[in-house]
C-alpha cells in the first residue's frame, strides 16, 4: 500500500463502533476503511453513503448491487473491491461461472436482461470516454423506475469513489476471492480464495 493503516487502538473512539461493525461482518476490519478512517471526516463520509446504497431498503437487490461493484473494481483496477464484493456475492448464491464471466458479460449467457442493461449503464458512466445517452438510459427504465434509476446512479458513484480511493493507494484484495489479470489489465474473479488474518 502506498499508504499505511494505523493500529486500531489509535483512531478515535468515534469511528470504533463502525470499525467494530467491519469486524463482524468481514472478520477482519478491511485495510481500505482503515485508511479512509485515518481521515475520520472522510470516513464518516463515504460510510454515510456506503450505508445508503447497501441499506436493506434498497430497490436494487443486493446480487445486482454486488454484480456492479466487481464490474466497476474490473474497469478501474482496483483488486480490494473486486476481492470483497466477489466475496459477498457468493454468500448470496451467484455462482463462480457467474463472476468468472463477469468480464465479458455481454457474451455469456449467465446474465438477465436486467442484469444486463444495469451492467452496461454501470459501464458507461464509469468509463469516462462514453457519454450516457439517452438510448442506454431509456434500456434502463424499462426495468428500472426512476427512483430506481436514481439509486443505481448513486450505486455507482459511489463505486467509483470507493474503486478510486483504493486504487490509488495500491490496497489489496484481502482474500475473499483469488483473481488474476486480464489481458487489458483488469482484475478479473478466478476462484475462489480463503479468507485472510486480521493483521
Amino acid at each position: 500500500m502506498f499508504a499505511e493503516p494505523k493500529p486500531l487502538i489509535d483512531y478515535p473512539w468515534f469511528l470504533r463502533p463502525w470499525l467494530w461493525w467491519q469486524r463482524r461482518r468481514y472478520g477482519r476490519v478491511l485495510a481500505s476503511a482503515r485508511l479512509w478512517a485515518r481521515s475520520p471526516r472522510l470516513f464518516l463520509g463515504a460510510e454515510a453513503i456506503q450505508g445508503a446504497t447497501e441499506r436493506r431498503s434498497s430497490p436494487i437487490e443486493p446480487a445486482l448491487r454486488g454484480l456492479v461493484g466487481v464490474r466497476i473494481g474490473q474497469i478501474n483496477r482496483c483488486p480490494f473491491n473486486i476481492d470483497l464484493h466477489a466475496g459477498q456475492l457468493q454468500r448470496h448464491g451467484v455462482g463462480r461461472d457467474k463472476l468468472e464471466a463477469l468480464e465479458d458479460w455481454r457474451e455469456s449467457a449467465a446474465f438477465t436482461n436486467r442484469e444486463r442493461v444495469v451492467l452496461e449503464y454501470a459501464e458507461v458512466v464509469t468509463r469516462s470516454d462514453t457519454p450516457v445517452t439517452a438510448d442506454v438510459v431509456g434500456a434502463v427504465k424499462r426495468h428500472l423506475d426512476e427512483a430506481e434509476l436514481i439509486e443505481l446512479a448513486g450505486l455507482i458513484a459511489y463505486q467509483n469513489l470507493a474503486t478510486k480511493f483504493s486504487s490509488a493507494l495500491d490496497v489489496p484484495p484481502q482474500g475473499f476471492y483469488t483473481m488474476t489479470a486480464s489481458e487489458g489489465g483488469e482484475a478479473v474473479v478466478q476462484a475462489r480464495g480463503e479468507h485472510g488474518a486480521e493483521d
